[in-house]
């Protein structure tokens, strides 16, 4: 390049330079004059922020955050059901954990969000939470002074993060069942059931304690859902999987047991630990407030029980034998399921006995259910089992102790036990004898993989 050449590429440079710094200039002229005009502006809308606004804001952005924690829950159960069941039915499992968060948030929009909280009913079941046209999603704010009575309605949150956060809980119950079943019940079957069962049955029984129902003016307490929604699960679990009966191979001629082991152990502990997880959001969210006190509380309370579940589970599996990890997981989840219902009135001591105690009859009643009971995750046990124990430890422990209480938790537990029987065996009944349950043994033997999905989770031949 010459000295001319040189010259005036340095000449276009520099106006170059020079008429990007003039654009800069005049940028920060107008961001100054901007900035002036919307300190102007806001002053008068900092002005009107009161205590109470803030309070408002903080409350509404944690019980949307725990919502989404309760949300992840649902991955957990997905990997937690993967790897405990054999690899032939692992997408049939991730299929029936799809559909049942899509459909317990649509059939809990449509109807269950108001037949589980109707406000004025007879306390035993809602009839206007069918007029949806009312009711359900099309609730919406049209204008301001709508958008005020929806928030007034609920005083530290929005309806929608009302909504938001009970539709996670919704598909929980049905998700249980899932594990319960695997390896033979129709894919056809099977959601039908959840449809039903989501829809009817679980906003029913809520709605008697947390709707303002009769066990809610009988004095009953659950906090969180140690029945309201562990043992509902469990119980529907426990009756669905007596209707199947068990997989093939599980019981010899004279009735003894074979295990089946898991196809994945890692995926396993993965989702223990995202359940361990979205449980802080579970019982968190469930102050409905972030009240600094009460949320860090039962967030203490939480994570004892569920570790001294998952010791007391893991040492009882080692004392009579080999240490086994699958009691061990499990026993963190007893502990989380037990300390559900009281988790904002226990002590860390109250805290630390009931999940310890949940991870002892967590490997008792794994050993025994199994005996009868093909269950390939545990499920009757975890949340059958210790929602009735958690229930009850409201009685035993913390602030409501006493025999009065313990006799309110009792009728809760068989009322809403035998509701939740009733009904797995109505629509369990009629599902066999229409369009039949259980897939045939060939297509098990093959896997519902194969015969039900026509595909496989992991591929037996590589691709070039």
């Amino acid at each position: 390049m010459n000295t001319k050449t040189r010259l005036v590429v340095g000449v276009c440079a520099l106006g170059l330079f020079l008429a990007q710094g003039g654009t800069i200039w005049a940028q920060e002229d107008s961001v100054v004059e901007v900035a002036a005009e919307t300190e102007e502006a806001s002053a008068p809308i900092t002005a009107e922020i009161t205590a109470e606004t803030v309070k408002f804001m903080v409350d509404n952005l944690w019980i949307m955050l725990a919502g989404a924690l309760v949300f992840i829950m649902h991955l957990g159960f997905a990997t937690l059901e993967s790897g405990l069941t054999r690899p032939k039915n692992t997408v049939n499992i991730l299929f029936k954990n799809v559909m049942i968060i899509c459909i317990g948030l649509l059939t809990y929009a449509l109807i269950g969000f108001h037949l589980m909280y109707p406000g004025e009913f007879n306390g035993y079941f809602a009839s206007s939470a069918f007029d949806i046209f009312n009711n359900g999603i099309t609730v919406a704010p049209e204008d301001a002074a709508q958008t005020a009575n929806l928030t007034s309605a609920y005083a530290d949150y929005t309806w929608y993060t009302d909504f938001f956060f009970q539709a996670m809980f919704a598909a929980t119950c049905a998700t249980i069942v899932s594990g319960a079943v695997a390896g033979r019940i129709q894919l056809r079957s099977f959601l039908i059931f959840a449809t039903l069962f989501v829809t009817f049955c679980y906003p029913i029984t809520g709605s008697w304690k947390w709707g303002g129902g009769w066990l809610d003016q009988r004095g009953f307490y659950d906090f969180a859902g140690s029945t309201l929604v562990h043992s509902v699960g469990g119980w529907a679990a426990l009756v669905l999987a007596y209707l199947l009966g068990a997989r093939l191979g599980k019981y010899n001629s004279d009735g003894t047991p074979n295990a089946i082991p898991g196809s994945n152990i890692p995926l396993v502990a993965i989702g223990v630990f995202l359940l361990w997880f979205g449980w802080f959001g579970f019982n968190g969210g469930s102050v409905l407030s972030a009240d600094p006190a009460l949320v860090s509380l039962v967030l203490v309370t939480t994570s004892i029980a569920a570790a001294a579940g998952g010791v007391a589970a893991g040492l009882t599996s080692w004392f009579f034998g080999k240490p086994d990890i699958t009691m061990a997981l499990n026993g963190i989840l007893a502990g989380l399921v037990g300390i559900t219902a009281g988790a904002d009135q226990m002590s860390i001591l109250d805290s630390f006995w009931i999940g310890l105690i949940a991870g002892v009859l967590v490997y008792m009643f794994v050993i025994i259910i199994d005996k009868k009971i093909d269950d390939p995750v545990g499920a009757v046990s975890v949340h059958l089992v210790c929602g009735i124990w958690g229930t009850l430890a409201v009685g035993i422990f913390g602030a409501m102790a006493g025999a009065e209480q313990l006799k309110h938790q009792l009728v809760g537990v068989v009322s809403i036990g035998a509701f939740t029987v009733i009904f797995t065996l109505v629509v369990g009944i009629i599902l066999d004898k229409t369009i039949g349950l259980r897939v045939g043994a060939s297509e098990e033997q093959a896997g519902l993989d194969r015969s039900e999905m026509g595909m496989e989770a992991y591929a037996s031949d590589s691709v070039g």
